[in-house]
């Protein structure tokens, strides 16, 4: 195992606890940046290009038929194929807090489209689902499992916010284990079914979890209700007839105590388990070797990387599998330099050997740490879930990196999406429209929900509308959600108008009539 450290050449600032790494042939994503996107990416997703020691991020596009994908922390990630044997790769993320600290409830797909050295192009879907749907949660895995030619997701753990009639304004944001069931997701024909299994008692979240064929193992977690990180093992069998599922769970021994670690795939049949916590306060230095064969397993001690001081002293530390037997770590900076950076990356190395491209085992873990304004060290609320998928790891096609001083390459990344149902921009024949339009057109953030994109010109705003709410700090609602945003606001208390005496147009005179003989005398007084 061979550590080295990373040196990050832009947008540092991006990469925070809670954020994932998605990997399409080879190359690495990077997802869940902390804070909402900016216009040079608003897609959020950036190609997460390392060379060497040095790593630089690229903004990657959605295509026009994409939805709005906001910055999801702490989701459950797997890599989603409809067989064994297909070709066809896309990533399911479900969960994860949003930056305003809301949790998602919303499943949501993502598939290459376009791939070429200048920009990658992703196609986003949002998954509805009926029957059993899984509440909104954070901390929780998401497996794939293939069964007499049929796939099937399995949804377990996780945390989630109280219901709303037992929060109250002092326990507004407390969070509580969710219900030990697990969820079979059919993503083919959008469906869900919960099963509640009686040997899981208690529910479990940042959990470290591992799928062969139709077998699930979940290891480790952390659980709210006792406080505790049992060494627990479980194994979680799906059956897929031609009727109903059939799910089983059994008991196992050899387990260990641990939350929030990184799974890497070094071979078909090998993980290596880096990081996580096994106490309250007190980092797990040791590495664990999982091997995987049909219906065992077998967990063992390995040899322990040459962790450097920093590391060994800091008090938390996150992280994810970028493939290839290769885990991207982070720790915080030293805060007492004035000149020393938030966090500091290093690539940790599990194998020298490349992995199997027919590897048919997917992993999924919780990686560490807490957010470092949000809570208080070591406190595993925060703690939340990475997935690290075993699949298509090999490949070398390489991006050109991205360059802060690339306009092109910043300017379009995200502007010709379908804004809404009458958004008729497109890339080939749009013209500018408003005097600051260049080559690209303008865009608004509208406030609804998770907040999106919109064109400014489908909205029908006037140029001097525009401008004040660019240069103000009022929020703006589209067409399409601004009768929503009206309805949800309280009413404001208008005082009666008083209207002025109208007056009238004609001077009146003074009233008096002058009669012809006081005419005649007025004209002869005055000859």
């Amino acid at each position: 195992m061979s550590l080295q450290m990373v040196t990050v050449s832009n947008n540092i600032a991006l990469i925070q606890p809670g954020f994932s790494l998605m990997n399409f042939d080879g190359q690495v994503f990077f997802f869940g940046q902390k804070g909402w996107p900016k216009r040079s990416c608003p897609t959020g997703v950036f190609h997460f290009d390392l060379k060497h020691t040095c790593l630089k991020l690229k903004p990657a596009l959605f295509s026009k038929d994409s939805c709005y994908l906001p910055p999801l922390r702490y989701p459950a990630i797997c890599l989603f194929r409809s067989g064994l044997d297909s070709d066809k790769n896309q990533y399911i993320i479900h969960g994860g807090k949003t930056p305003n600290n809301e949790i998602s409830d919303k499943f949501y797909s993502i598939s290459l489209v376009c791939k070429n050295t200048k920009k990658v192009t992703f196609q986003c879907t949002e998954k509805d689902l009926v029957g059993d749907v899984p509440e909104a949660r954070y901390g929780h895995s998401i497996n794939v499992v293939y069964s007499r030619g049929k796939s099937m997701g399995v949804l377990f753990g996780g945390r989630s916010y109280m219901p709303s009639t037992q929060r109250t304004t002092e326990k507004w944001n407390s969070v509580t284990d969710c219900l030990p069931s697990v969820f079979l997701v059919d993503f083919e024909f959008g469906c869900a079914t919960s099963y509640i299994l009686p040997e899981l008692q208690n529910g479990l979240s940042f959990h470290v979890s591992l799928a062969r064929n139709d077998t699930v193992y979940i290891l480790g977690g952390h659980s709210l209700a006792t406080n505790t990180r049992p060494a627990s093992l479980y194994r979680i069998k799906v059956d897929l007839p031609l009727g109903s599922p059939a799910v089983n769970c059994t008991v196992l021994t050899g387990g260990i105590s641990i939350s929030s670690a990184i799974v890497t795939q070094t071979n078909s049949d090998e993980f290596v388990i880096v990081g996580g916590y096994q106490h309250e306060n007190q980092k797990r230095m040791v590495c664990n070797v999982v091997l995987l064969e049909d219906n065992k397993i077998e967990i063992h001690e390995m040899e322990t990387p040459d962790w450097t001081p920093d590391i060994k002293h800091s008090k938390i530390w996150f992280g994810s599998n970028m493939g290839n037997g290769t885990v991207f770590l982070g720790i915080p900076g030293d805060n007492k330099q004035a000149t020393s950076e938030a966090f500091y990356f290093y690539m940790l190395k599990c194998t020298e050997e490349d992995v199997n491209k027919d590897q048919k085992i997917l992993t999924n873990s919780q990686t560490s740490t807490e957010d470092q304004g949000d809570s208080t060290p070591f406190e595993d609320s925060e703690e939340f879930c990475f997935s690290t998928e075993a699949n298509y790891f090999d490949g070398d096609d390489e991006f050109d990196t991205y360059n802060e001083d690339d306009e092109e390459d910043e300017s379009v990344t995200g502007y010709w999406i379908t804004c809404c149902p009458t958004c008729d921009v497109d890339i080939n024949t749009w013209v500018p429209f408003y005097s600051t339009e260049l080559n690209k057109p303008a865009m608004i953030y509208c406030s609804h929900g998770d907040g999106h994109w919109v064109h400014a010109q489908c909205m029908d705003l006037a140029e001097h509308t525009l401008i004040n709410l660019s240069e103000g700090s009022n929020k703006y609602y589209c067409n399409e959600h601004v009768k929503i945003a009206r309805a949800l606001q309280t009413p404001k208390r208008v005082l009666p108008l008083q209207r002025p005496p109208m007056k009238s147009h004609r001077k009146k005179g003074s009233g008096k009539i002058m009669t012809p003989a006081k005419k005649s005398f007025l004209r002869r007084l005055f000859d």
